[in-house]
């Protein structure tokens, strides 16, 4: 891999689950037959053919890598959308949906509060609160109260999905994700940052960990680098101190 392998496990207690249920096979290769098309006097079928031959014709797995390498580190990234991935994402907060499906090129398929009665337990604490015992109670009164109130207006009539607007952020929802790596490689540039929300982070820092158990996905999760790895330097007005600004890089002229 050209970048080094970074992964830096946010310390939260959620019961966040994020597990890959399904993705692209032979993905190495089929990002490498996409970018090698490009510039081959060879047919894309017959590049196929010898990327997952089982003799002493394929394309060897370093040569894969190096273009891949070469592809990823030029900016061109089209060739990456050939590959998708599947999650099935559960008991994040609405919270951190409502964050995560501003990622557009994606599909989403969210558990519906319309359809699904909103459980007391079904709420997420952040740590913040759930450590501070006087944060904690004012919390716990407030989504006792939303609850008893969505239940009443359940109880009268009322369409779970007009009752639902009492019902906070923090409530747990489930979604299924599809992404494609070139969009996962982008989003976690930005995910993946010590200073993005802790919920967020911990998810994408989740998708990373579940790329990195596969082995025939043989090193993806290593490009998934928070955006300051990839570019050698914070991109932001204030880093967080593990690598210096654009500005004390480049100087202020940059």
């Amino acid at each position: 891999m050209c970048l080094p392998f970074f992964i830096v496990k946010p310390n939260y207690k959620s019961n966040m689950k994020v597990k890959l249920i399904n993705y692209t096979p032979n993905p190495i290769e089929t990002a490498f037959i996409a970018a090698r098309t490009c510039y081959s006097g060879d047919g894309p079928e017959k590049l196929w053919e010898l990327s997952v031959a089982e003799d002493e014709n394929k394309i060897p797995d370093e040569k894969m890598h190096s273009l891949l390498d070469n592809v990823i580190a030029s900016g061109h990234h089209s060739v990456l959308e050939h590959i998708n991935f599947t999650f099935a994402i559960e008991e994040i907060s609405r919270a951190c949906s409502h964050q995560l499906v501003r990622h557009r090129i994606a599909n989403f398929s969210q558990q519906s509060q319309r359809y699904v009665a909103v459980k007391r337990d079904a709420f997420v604490v952040p740590d913040t609160i759930k450590s501070n015992p006087d944060a904690k109670i004012i919390f716990d009164e407030l989504i006792d109260n939303a609850k008893k109130t969505y239940d009443k207006l359940v109880d009268i009539g009322i369409p779970k999905e007009d009752a639902r607007f009492v019902i906070p952020n923090a409530a747990k929802t489930n979604i299924v994700m599809t992404m494609n790596f070139r969009e996962i490689y982008n989003v976690c540039q930005i995910r993946l940052c010590t200073r993005a929300q802790w919920e967020i982070r911990e998810l994408f820092w989740k998708v990373k960990a579940e790329l990195s158990k596969i082995d025939e996905l043989k090193g993806l999760a290593d490009y998934l680098q928070p955006k300051c790895v990839i570019l050698g330097y914070c991109p932001e007005n204030r880093s967080c101190g593990m690598y210096p600004t654009r500005e004390e890089v480049l100087g202020n002229d940059s």
